[in-house]
Formats: structure tokens, C-alpha cells, sequence
């Protein structure tokens, strides 16, 4: 459950701007953070992405860690196999370890387009 309004704004940020990850592509926890205006709170952002309910609309796993892996952890009750079986199924190889080739799959978006995207989004929901 989410806990203040605050979080709550913070969390359909992250959710809205996830969902424009297009598929065949990936970002970093701390990319979609940057995207936000919220630097240094990738940590953050994983935490939105796993407030979700599952299944989701939103594409939480185009969103990894910066070293090019899938988080696994115990604490993720399966989501993080669910992602790399989510991840192969668009199209993008990912190994037994949950690495994948980032650089080949990053999504590059037009900053300045997506800035504008997520703030009108921000308005919007005031």
C-alpha cells in the first residue's frame, strides 16, 4: 500500500513514463529516475515498478539495473523470472544469469520530448 499522496504522484511518474519504453527496448532503474528529475533515486523506481499489481499494463520489465542485469532476489517472489521470460518474448536475449546485451536494447529517447510527455502527465493528474 502506498503510504502518503506524495508517493503515490511519485509512483504514476515512474509508471507512466515506464509505460513508454517502447518493446524491443530496455532503461535503467536510475534512466527513468533521471527522466523524472529524481536523480540518484533508482532504488526509488524500483520500488514504484513493484508496487504494481501484477499483471500490469505498465512494461515494468523493460526496467533493469544499470550493470545490464535483472535484479534477482528471493524478495522478488518470482517476478524477476517472470521478467526475463517477459524480456525473451519481446525479442531481447537474456542468459541464465539474467544478463542481457543493454546497450544494444537501450532505449534513447528524445529527452526533451519525453520531459515535456511527463510533465504534462504530472499536470494532468494535479
Amino acid at each position: 500500500m502506498i503510504g502518503s499522496s506524495r508517493e503515490r504522484g511519485f509512483d504514476e511518474r515512474v509508471w507512466h513514463a515506464v509505460s513508454l519504453i517502447p518493446p524491443g527496448h530496455l532503461a535503467t532503474y536510475g534512466q527513468v529516475a533521471d527522466w523524472l528529475g529524481a536523480w540518484g533515486c533508482a532504488r526509488q523506481v524500483g520500488w514504484a515498478l513493484r508496487r504494481l499489481s501484477l499483471p500490469s499494463e505498465v512494461p515494468w520489465q523493460r526496467v533493469i539495473n544499470a550493470k545490464g542485469r535483472i535484479s534477482m532476489s528471493l524478495s522478488r517472489e518470482g517476478s524477476d523470472w517472470m521478467q526475463r521470460q517477459l524480456l525473451i518474448a519481446e525479442g531481447i536475449p537474456v542468459d541464465g544469469d539474467g544478463r542481457l546485451p543493454l546497450q544494444r536494447f537501450l532505449w534513447r529517447p528524445d529527452l526533451e520530448a519525453l520531459a515535456l510527455e511527463i510533465h504534462q502527465f504530472a499536470i494532468a493528474r494535479e
